[in-house]
């Protein structure tokens, strides 16, 4: 049979598809295709009630039987012991009901806008569900109130939705949460792209048992779009598929930006979760900043705090900040201008009794930079998240202990398991779960004696696979300091150290460069910059931009564009000599080679050769103890 012999075949036996097509999509009292059909509600799925579109007065004349209106849909519910107090709507129109039909019996309405047919909703829009469902549920104080949840026909855009929530909030399995909405609302999710996008998600591996339902009968017998697909199916055969995998071998950068962003009315609920759990003070409503701790450039006067504190270093990483909110409904990055995008990666709790973890991590907070290694041989590259600090534990602030249990906790609450349950994952012959597919790798940042300082400068930095611009020394004793903390000491290459301008042209192409004074930009009279690409100045104007100085030339180098930050360095950490940070270390030329003369005047230091010999000892137990 031909395509055109398919064709007519199948506008004999659903002869109504033509008809339908000729009304077209403008009508607004036309019925969905396969309305009249479809089940009205299905059954509760915990506060959720899914359900088909319920239809208004404008339908009265060509609904001569099952009408579902707003209002039958209110009373039905109540005749069952359930009060409506939230209805969501996932359609894309506004053509099937006014939305006054719900507010007039003090029902809130949400619209949350999908495409719906081929269109697997947004990632925003699930965060938007989600979201609105976990805020009804911390408002409700009776318990017979429900959300009633409708798309076109209460099943695929309904179902994703609610799948989505069941996941996020009961730690479940995508099959687990898919088998509870479709035993509530059968046949369940019936379009392969929607299923495989959940699964997808997740980085779920779908089981083969796992089956799309079959189109029910209501929906096959009276939906052109069905026919079109079956058309479209038809003159693919034997060519081009109709979805194609697309493989992108995009070049990785800093400047990437990873996740969903997060609902403006979420935000500064999720930034007072942070406050708390840093035990910070929160002030007005629009006084929240970016709360994580800040280091100060080394220089010849706080340079004394590693001769009277114990230290350990690390190499100071060329990424991105971002500190990381992991919660059970989501992980979110959060960026230095305290934003949050919302990504999917897995954190079981620590293993009881060497089982399975019994749940997932649930507002524990990391601290931590984002790098890209690339592999020197095949040009490869890889995200990696780098953490180096731990401030909270399942909403248990630790903040106050110092940072050698922090980081033994860090490795032993977080990596561990998730490192555990990879392993066994990887063994599996069916995992639930692909930690391949999560957007970036994560591990634990090392720190190491002061002794070893020469060789990180020497050997381990030269061979990292992503960019290094200096050392970070780290109070070994240290609770965590939000905000400036002037005992967190770094130190980059003297060529590295850097102040953060924003950059303007002004008139007649002259360039300006500000920084902050009270919170007003102010403009840093005598100061020249020099731009690499000075051809296309116009594309800095505007921007936070790194430079460095150049004591030869008297005057700064552009490194690059911060998109990680909207506002320049504050005027203190420039101007005065005596009391700055970053200024302090271009003047005082702090080289390798005075680094590495103070460490060796260190650790001589009977507070440093007591605890050295202490921590080498305790290192070598713990391996010992490993081996056996």
């Amino acid at each position: 049979m031909n395509n055109e012999d398919t064709r007519r075949d199948l506008k004999r036996k659903f002869p109504h598809v033509d008809r339908l097509q000729e009304h077209g999509s403008y009508n607004k009292n036309l019925l969905p295709p396969g309305w009249l059909g479809c089940p009205a509600y299905g059954q509760e799925i915990g506060c959720i009630i899914p359900s088909k579109v319920p239809l208004g007065e404008s339908f009265d004349d060509i609904i001569t039987s099952q009408k579902y209106s707003p209002k039958q849909a209110i009373l039905q519910q109540r005749h069952l012991g359930r009060q409506i107090g939230l209805v969501i709507d996932l359609t894309n129109t506004t053509r099937y009901y006014p939305i006054s039909d719900w507010t007039r019996e003090r029902i809130r309405h949400v619209k949350i806008r999908c495409k719906g047919r081929d269109s697997v909703p947004d990632d925003e829009s699930v965060n938007r569900f989600c979201n609105e469902v976990l805020g009804f549920l911390s408002r409700r104080t009776n318990t017979n109130e429900y959300i009633f949840v409708h798309c076109t026909h209460g099943h695929n855009r309904t179902g994703y939705m609610i799948v989505h929530f069941l996941v996020r909030t009961e730690s479940i399995s995508v099959t687990e949460a898919m088998n509870k909405f479709s035993a509530a609302r059968d046949p369940g999710i019936y379009k392969q792209d929607y299923i495989d996008a959940l699964y997808m998600y997740y980085h779920e591996r779908k089981p083969e048992e796992v089956v799309c339902p079959q189109t029910p009968e209501w929906k096959r017998l009276a939906d052109p779009e069905f026919h079109r697909a079956v058309d479209k199916s038809v003159e693919n055969i034997g060519g081009v598929p109709l979805h194609e995998n697309i493989t992108r071998n995009g070049v990785l950068t800093n400047d990437d930006v990873l996740g969903d962003p997060v609902h403006s009315n979420q935000l500064h609920s999720m930034r007072l979760e942070c406050y708390q759990l840093l035990k910070l003070g929160t002030g007005g409503r629009g006084s929240l900043q970016f709360p994580g701790s800040h280091p100060v450039s080394l220089n010849r006067d706080n340079v004394q705090l590693l001769r009277q504190r114990y230290y350990y270093a690390t190499w100071k990483a060329d990424g991105t900040r971002f500190m990381m909110l992991i919660t059970c409904d989501g992980c979110y990055l959060i960026d230095r201008k305290f934003h949050f995008r919302k990504v999917h990666m897995r954190f079981p709790c620590r293993y009881l009794n060497g089982g399975t973890p019994e749940k997932n991590h649930h507002y524990t907070l990391l601290d931590g930079e984002m790098i890209i290694d690339k592999d020197p041989h095949t040009q490869k590259q890889e995200r990696r998240y780098l953490i180096y600090d731990l401030m909270a534990i399942n909403r248990v602030s630790v903040t106050e202990l110092p940072f050698y249990e922090r980081w033994k906790l860090l490795e032993k609450e977080v990596i561990e398991p998730r490192n555990m349950e990879r392993e066994a994952l990887c063994k599996s012959i069916n995992p639930y779960y692909r930690y391949d597919l999560e957007p970036f790798s994560m591990r634990r940042k090392g720190f190491w004696l002061l002794s070893t300082v020469s060789k990180l400068l020497n050997k381990f930095i030269p061979q990292l696979s992503h960019p290094s611009d200096g050392l970070v020394f780290q109070g070994w004793d240290d609770p965590y300091v939000p905000r400036t903390h002037e005992g967190l000491l770094k130190w980059k290459y003297p060529e590295m150290n850097s102040v953060d301008f924003l950059f303007e042209l002004g008139a007649g192409g002259r360039y300006l460069l500000f920084l902050h004074e009270r919170g007003r930009k102010k403009l840093m009279e005598g100061n020249r910059a020099f731009l690499k690409d000075a051809s296309d100045a116009s594309s800095y104007s505007g921007k936070i931009i790194e430079c460095y100085w150049d004591p030869k030339e008297n005057h700064w180098v552009c490194m690059r564009i911060r998109t990680d930050k909207s506002t320049p360095n504050e005027i203190n950490t420039y101007r005065k000599v005596l009391h700055t940070n970053v200024m302090r270390s271009i003047k005082d030329n702090i080289t390798e080679e005075v680094v590495l003369n103070e460490m060796n005047e260190i650790i001589r230091l009977p507070l440093y050769a007591d605890r050295i010999e202490r921590d080498i000892k305790a290192h070598q137990q713990m391996v010992s103890a490993k081996r056996k």
